[in-house]
């Protein structure tokens, strides 16, 4: 328990010293825009292009993780997304925001942090790929389906653009791309360039949760909805245990990849999830609240995972693996 606590604690440590500076200095929310660009634009694609540049290519194409993860994911939104039709009596777009709380955890700005800090440097790939799948899933869903809702003032062929756009300009998504191509033909990088991002990189994770705790802090809380518990232990239980499930039932996955997964799926909703309910005015408050008081409960939740995980009680082979090391 003390290694377990010695993992985790500095992980939330980063979160809550950014909550709290964001409290104590009542920093404006346009503050944080350099920041976020920093970590978004920069840091983490740098550190997602160094790494899996220096993968081997066959080790990046996994299919089977790929379309298990991504479906699992789909799964947790649709559960989530009928939750929310019965809570807000059919409205679909709140019904989507609620679907997205439930599925679209915090890979960019938690995950990387909390997988290569518990899993290590094995864990990149596995990060990178469910990041960029559970992006561009999040990025199809969430205006396809506020079309349908008729939040969404675009004809079809605009909001296929939109999406398309979306996934092919987002810097993490590229990042990845760019890794694997350098991975599939070998680039050398030039010392200079590989010292640059090996800086960016060693920003990133700490940079990003100092980042989140501020926008938790700046955000205020809504009103706190009554499918929110439910929604939560969706997000924070039901969807970790659902996708080692059926990574275990697919077999002859690597453990760290499976351990991976569940860490990334125990994440709390992605601040994005705040984001796009702004984006079109619909469920605001109410996804402030799912953000904060999900950040919160894991760090009870995400705690128990990573026990679970080092020790073998969620019998990922992970613990085994160390063992045998």
């Amino acid at each position: 328990m003390q290694n377990v606590i010695s993992l985790s604690l500095p992980f939330f440590g980063l979160i809550f010293l950014g909550y709290a500076a964001g409290k104590i200095k009542q920093i404006p929310e346009a503050g944080l825009g350099w920041m976020n660009f920093f970590v978004v634009y920069l840091a983490l694609p740098a550190l997602f292009f160094r790494l899996l540049s220096g993968t081997p290519f066959e080790e990046l194409a996994n299919f089977a993780f790929i379309a298990a993860t991504t479906f699992t994911t789909y799964i947790v939104f649709a559960v989530a997304f009928c939750i929310g039709v019965v809570a807000t009596r059919g409205s679909i777009a709140e019904s989507t925001i609620l679907g997205i709380a439930g599925a679209y955890s915090n890979v960019g700005y938690m995950g990387p942090g909390l997988t290569l800090a518990v899993l290590g440097e094995d864990a990149t790939v596995p990060t990178a790929l469910i990041l960029s799948f559970d992006n561009a899933l999040m990025f199809i869903l969430a205006p396809m389906m506020m079309a349908v809702a008729g939040a969404e003032d675009q004809s079809i062929a605009d909001t296929i653009k939109s999406i398309l756009w979306r996934i092919f300009s987002h810097p993490f998504i590229l990042a990845t791309i760019a890794g694997v191509l350098a991975a599939a033909f070998e680039l050398q990088q030039p010392q200079a360039f590989s010292t640059l991002l090996t800086y960016l990189s060693n920003a990133a994770a700490p940079c990003a949760l100092f980042a989140m705790g501020v926008s938790i802090a700046i955000r205020p809380i809504g009103r706190i909805p009554i499918e929110l518990p439910i929604v939560l232990a969706v997000k924070l239980i039901v969807h970790p245990l659902l996708i080692f499930m059926l990574l275990m039932w697919l077999g002859n996955i690597d453990p760290v990849w499976i351990a991976t997964a569940v860490l990334m799926a125990c994440l709390p909703p992605a601040t994005n999830v705040f984001v796009i309910a702004q984006h079109y005015g619909t469920y605001v408050q109410r996804a402030s609240s799912f953000v904060l008081i999900g950040t919160l409960v894991s760090i009870v939740t995400v705690t128990t995972f990573i026990w679970a995980i080092t020790t073998g009680a969620l019998p990922t082979g992970f613990a085994e693996v160390m063992r045998g090391g």
